[in-house]
């Protein structure tokens, strides 16, 4: 058996980034930047007001009260074309853009308008309720880095800096598999002694939100011919993952399945659990992750495991968010294999508890839907006492 961290880098370094497309923004929602986005101009593209109220010189109202002519407008969207000239004003609204010549703007509540007078009330310093160009950024400054995962606030910004496509890994093909006889799909007829399958949609759900695109093959029976023609799906995805058949016995068949179609074992079994029997290898050229059958194992290894393949095909990394809190209860004396404690999590987030479930068998989903994080032990970890701080995994 090998450690977890020598399972993770050993999958992370048999991945390289997917192809790229560019997509317009509106689109690009949770894509992962292959190339950094850059601003087209300055933003602001020239000086604008930040109120509403006069553009002026600010040498002519050095002192108040002062009267100034008032030769024209400039509304968001409709600039003073001419320059602004001793004792001048012009009426401005907020964006609208600071005309040449002026160089303070002196709010509304500072001033008395009548008919093509307005008497300044209010001194105001060059510069006073002015944007100046290039505020937020200039052109050519980077808007998103790649690698990013675009949020709606990304997608704000780049279209401020007047970038209309990005470039984004493609999702990447992600086949899932479950393989059993006794599984059936939830509301189907069961078989006599079977359960209902379940790990596939969870799965499935995690590659979707981490960024891929999965594609569901169904379930196939307990023979070698049916788990052979997972071969015929190597060439048109990026990651196989199978979910059954990797456990020791007559009927875990991936391997055995799987050898004659080209299948390299890169290795079996992770000092860990849930999650001990994993399978990971190459079908051809197709990179093969067999996960656990049991739901919660197959869940907890997808998370340690399958998420940062997902990253490393996207261009990026990522790692499970690790906190630290205090054990609520105490805990005996570990094993060889590193634990994942399904677990609550109380109190504030720099003051958490961690509360482990009392039955912590990996058969039981209730409980890992419940669960806010999963408490980390280390291999050969002593006992710990209540108080004591303890690694967790949030969930969400």
């Amino acid at each position: 058996m090998i450690s977890v961290d020598e399972a993770v880098r050993r999958i992370v370094s048999a991945f390289a980034p997917v192809d790229s497309e560019r997509i317009v923004i509106g689109s690009a929602l949770g894509r992962f930047l292959a190339e950094a986005a850059i601003a087209r101009y300055d933003q602001p593209p020239f000086p604008v007001s930040a109120m509403d109220g006069y553009a002026v010189r600010a040498a002519d109202v050095l002192n108040e009260p002062v009267e100034l002519r008032v030769v024209g407008s400039a509304p968001a969207g409709h600039p003073f074309d001419r320059l602004v000239g001793v004792r001048e004003a012009v009426r401005i609204s907020t964006g609208g853009a600071v005309p040449d010549g002026a160089d303070t703007v002196v709010i509304q509540e500072n001033t008395e308008r009548s008919g093509d007078t307005v008497v300044i009330k209010s001194h105001a310093q060059a510069g006073r309720h002015v944007r100046p160009a290039g505020l937020d950024f200039k052109k050519g400054d980077v808007l998103v880095p790649a690698g990013k995962r675009l949020s709606a606030r990304d997608l704000a910004l780049m279209a401020a800096g007047d970038v209309s496509h990005a470039t984004v890994r493609r999702k990447p093909r992600v086949t899932i598999v479950a393989t059993g006889d006794e599984l059936s799909r939830p509301g189907e007829p069961r078989k006599p002694g079977g359960i209902v399958a379940s790990s596939a949609y969870g799965i499935s759900a995690l590659v979707e939100k981490w960024g891929g695109a999965p594609h569901d093959l169904g379930i196939l029976p307990d023979h070698t011919e049916s788990i052979a023609r997972i071969a015929t799906h190597a060439a048109d995805t990026d990651l196989i993952v199978t979910l059954g058949g990797a456990s020791v016995g007559d009927h875990d068949l991936v391997q055995r399945a799987l050898g004659p179609e080209s299948f390299t074992l890169d290795f079996w079994k992770i000092a860990m659990r849930p999650g001990k029997p994993l399978i990971f290898g190459r079908l051809d050229e197709t990179p093969l992750l067999g996960l656990p059958g049991n739901p919660v194992s197959s869940f907890v290894c997808a998370l340690l495991f399958l998420k940062p393949a997902i990253a490393a095909m996207l261009g990026t990394t990522t790692t499970a968010e690790v906190l630290t809190a205090r054990l609520a209860i105490s805990l005996p004396a570990n094993d060889s294999r590193q634990d994942y404690l399904r677990a609550r999590l109380t109190g504030a987030r720099d003051a958490l508890w961690a509360v482990p479930f009392p039955t912590q068998d990996s058969s039981m989903q209730k409980i890992l839907a419940e669960a806010d994080g999963l408490i980390i032990r280390a291999p050969y970890a002593p006992p710990s006492s209540v108080g004591e701080s303890a690694a967790v995994i949030l969930l969400e």
